[in-house]
């Protein structure tokens, strides 16, 4: 797993008192922090800020709505959605509409403030997945799925150690968003945890303050996901609208300092066969080769390119040139799909 050492555009002196602290002390110390300054604002009111702080600009890059459920960080996107424009309002599929999603669900502390209408855990995601996801924690589904979303964001039997209730799956691409934006929720609203209805994602003490088996899933994805562009740019923008920050995206060595860090397990699951393999073109001694992208658990890191059963190349990237052929020769292609672990693909 990669791991960067991103930080955003922290005020000078924003995180003092924190050296030389950890677990439910430095924990304490975050929540003071990012409690104090916190500007509360009206729940609809988060949808004049959505186009600042959850604009595409990363992906298509068409300031289109930034909605991790929808999102196809590979592909075209299913369906997007302009800001304002089919709201939610009524659904019966995915693509009706867009509202806003509480990472944390707003019923297990009766929607009360300043939770209610927190930025940094409340995102604009489609209608349909959203009502799907409900209540559910996050986790990773098992073999038993019930719903997957046209992103592949999934909800069904848990198969995390500890826990075998329904969850709810997103994409690689934005787990550790989820993570790191649960653990903003567990340390801000430390303090009121007690007073929360009981779930199976918060405790309702203020540390750990998540539930143990939850934990450990969040600790894998945060590190399995470092922090992106994108949540600093969210950060950032929350930060001038809100008036506080989410500390595990400004420092993410804050989680292992507070919780402990997490081993991830071992990856032995192969990507999935790399598909559509055609020639887009030739010259008399090249050919230029692109496929359709492979899947895997955690994430495809390369692509072997073999001539004539003979491994070739390298490519990083669905597209490739084999050079150095002869002409009026047949020659044959394969694709080999290589995860980070060394699985191979068929």
């Amino acid at each position: 797993f990669s791991v960067a050492n991103i930080f955003a555009q922290i005020p000078t002196g924003y995180y003092d008192g924190t050296v030389g602290l950890s677990g439910s002390a430095l924990k304490t110390k975050l929540s003071s922090i990012i409690s104090s300054g916190h500007q509360t604002k009206s729940y609809d009111a988060l949808d004049d800020e959505y186009p600042n702080s959850d604009k595409d600009s990363y992906y298509e890059k068409d300031g289109t709505v930034l909605d991790i459920y929808s999102e196809n960080p590979t592909e075209t996107d299913p369906y997007v959605y302009q800001f304002g424009v089919k709201k939610c309002g009524n659904y019966k599929i995915e693509g009706d509409c867009y509202n806003k999603e509480h990472i944390f669900p707003q019923g297990y502390f009766n929607k009360a403030s300043p939770m209610v209408s927190d930025i940094h855990h409340i995102v604009p995601t489609d209608g349909k997945v959203n009502g799907m996801r409900s209540n559910f924690p996050f986790g990773n589904v098992g073999s038993s799925v019930s719903y997957t979303s046209k992103n592949g964001s999934k909800l069904g039997t848990s198969n995390s150690v500890n826990y075998s209730g329904k969850v709810f799956e997103p994409i690689n691409e934005f787990k550790g968003d989820v993570a790191r934006m649960i653990f903003y929720f567990a340390t801000r609203y430390e303090a009121k945890l007690k007073d929360f209805d009981a779930n199976d994602i918060l405790t309702n003490t203020s540390f750990p303050g998540i539930q143990s088996w939850e934990l450990e899933v969040l600790k894998q994805w945060h590190t399995q996901d470092p922090v992106s562009q994108r949540e600093i740019d969210r950060n950032n923008a929350a930060y001038t609208y809100q008036g506080n920050r989410n500390p595990f995206i400004d420092n993410p060595s804050f989680v292992n300092l507070v919780w402990g860090g997490s081993t991830p397990p071992a990856d032995t699951q192969a990507p999935s066969q790399p598909t559509n393999l055609s020639v887009t073109g030739s010259t008399s001694s090249t050919v230029s080769l692109s496929w359709t992208a492979s899947t895997d658990n955690v994430g495809v890191s390369a692509y072997e390119i073999y001539v004539n059963g003979n491994y070739t190349t390298t490519a990083t990237s669905t597209t490739t040139v084999v050079n150095g052929l002869t002409p009026s020769t047949t020659y044959s292609f394969y694709i080999i799909a290589r995860d980070a672990a060394g699985n191979l693909s068929t």
